[in-house]
């Protein structure tokens, strides 16, 4: 052969092995993933804001504007964190299409970021019920009472906004949980049709994440 065919022969198509997961994702899926990226940069971006803020400020705490609650938040950190555990446990039943665990370890995930909220409410607001005999009443003392006001200084205005933003997302999170526990008490996934459990773990997982990340940006630093 000469060089001439050996050139030629160089730059002809080659058969190369099938690969196993060319095709194995979904358009459901895909739709996450892109969502996913574009939904990081904001929040990428409101913690630059914050990091430039802070970064940029004589005074980061203004007198008389309240710390953060960290051992209560870190509470509701650990909540987020076992729920990712159950999610990881409900996309296990819907593998192994066992509907009654894949509804519990659902509705036990979606009660783990129902709580989250609460506890969320419970920071910015602290409304308690006190009763006595001679009277009752409600009682509010959370960072809002103590001082720390949205737009009253950039530490609160931040915190609010980042915060609150995650917050949305656990509460479209917890609703998409129990639109697929509905769906699966209904045997949507008996058949072995785990590709709608897989993606809203992946919603989760994330809002779990993210959070992890403020937890550490916004109150321990």
């Amino acid at each position: 052969m000469s060089s001439h065919d050996h050139h030629h022969a160089a730059f002809l198509p080659h058969e190369f092995p099938a690969d196993k997961y060319v095709g194995r994702a979904t358009l459901g899926k895909v739709g996450m993933w892109i969502f996913l990226l574009t939904d990081a940069f904001m929040f990428a971006g409101f913690l630059l804001g914050y990091g430039i803020l802070r970064g940029g400020s004589a005074t980061w705490h203004p007198p008389g504007e309240p710390e953060f609650g960290i051992p209560f938040t870190a509470v509701l950190t650990f909540l987020l964190i076992v729920s990712s555990f159950t999610m990881v446990l409900a996309y296990a039943a819907a593998l192994e299409k066992n509907r009654r665990k894949l509804i519990k370890y659902l509705l036990i995930t979606a009660t783990c970021g129902a709580l989250f909220l609460c506890g969320q409410f419970k920071e910015y607001f602290g409304i308690e019920w006190l009763g006595h005999l001679t009277h009752q009443h409600w009682i509010s003392n959370g960072l809002t009472d103590e001082g720390l006001i949205f737009g009253q200084s950039a530490r609160a205005s931040t915190f609010y906004l980042i915060t609150t933003f995650h917050g949305f997302h656990v509460f479209s999170g917890v609703t998409y949980l129990l639109v697929i526990a509905w769906r699966a008490s209904k045997g949507d996934f008996d058949a072995g049709n785990y590709n709608n459990v897989e993606i809203v773990g992946l919603f989760w997982h994330f809002v779990d994440l993210i959070w992890i990340i403020v937890f550490t940006f916004v109150y321990l630093i």
